[in-house]
């Protein structure tokens, strides 16, 4: 499984349901790098999503504990422990990679099974947070593999950094 956020200096996600940033270039790479494959989000994410609709040309697994979730072009389970045989199903060869989109509880108990990370880190510290997901610089378990030049967009400036694990 592989990690793909993007995160501020103090690896926060988001707010109030949202984003930290609207980066449209960072929304193209991940489109870019996630279709064709599977993405898995938790219920808050996609309560963030326009629409609240699935990504298209992806496959969507949502991770609800509501019992009657009834929501169209998705996968849903209600139990992390169904996660595996589902992904076993539907991707019995490995074909597709798969992708851990949010939110932090979703991360937190998915992050054993992860052995990539994209990230997009914005260089600011946003005041207003609520969602973070653990600091992969301070874990003797993840190394840098690559990173980009530094983008701008208006008064933010971000890049580009992949880790595996190790």
């Amino acid at each position: 499984m592989i990690l793909i956020f993007a995160v501020d200096n103090n690896w926060n996600i988001g707010f109030g349901g949202k984003m930290l940033a609207d980066l449209p270039e960072d929304l193209k790479r991940f489109r870019e790098i996630t279709e064709g494959n599977i993405v898995i989000m938790g219920r808050k994410t996609l309560e963030a999503i326009p629409g609240q609709n699935p990504l298209p040309n992806r496959i969507n697994i949502l991770v609800t504990r509501k019992d009657k979730f009834d929501n169209k072009g998705f996968h849903i389970i209600n139990d992390l422990d169904n996660l595996l045989p589902l992904l076993k199903e539907i991707n019995p060869d490995n074909e597709m990679e798969v992708f851990v989109t949010g939110g932090e509880t979703i991360v937190r108990q998915l992050m054993p099974y992860c052995t990539k990370a994209y990230i997009t880190k914005i260089d600011k510290s946003f005041e207003e947070t609520d969602t973070c997901i653990p600091n992969l610089d301070l874990d003797s378990n993840w190394k840098i593999l690559n990173e980009s030049e530094v983008y701008s967009q208006g008064d933010l400036n971000y890049k580009y950094v992949d880790y595996i694990r190790v």
